[in-house]
């Protein structure tokens, strides 16, 4: 016969396992690079205002040869840095 406290607690730890999957989702590990005038489209401004972030330290990228290329996460969270500093003033 099972007890029933043993089942019961075996469906609490799945609920348990599920909420934490739901708090901390798994991190996609995939990066997609993108190129200055790529990430100028999508934010909305000159591909020299890109350029100058890069510049200035805002936005972290590469350089492949000629190319340079920005990390789309790290776009992101470049972006929002300078959203927030655009409003400080």
């Amino acid at each position: 016969m099972i007890n029933p406290f043993e089942l019961l607690e075996a469906r609490l730890l799945n609920i348990e396992t599920l909420l934490i999957d739901i708090k901390h989702p798994l991190q996609i590990t995939e990066t997609k690079l993108n190129s200055v005038k790529e990430l100028s489209v999508y934010a909305g401004v000159s591909e020299l205002t890109i350029r100058n972030w890069i510049k200035e330290g805002k936005i972290e990228a590469k350089r492949i040869g000629r190319r340079i290329l920005i990390d789309q996460h790290q776009f992101k969270k470049g972006l929002s840095e300078v959203k927030s500093l655009k409003y400080k003033r």
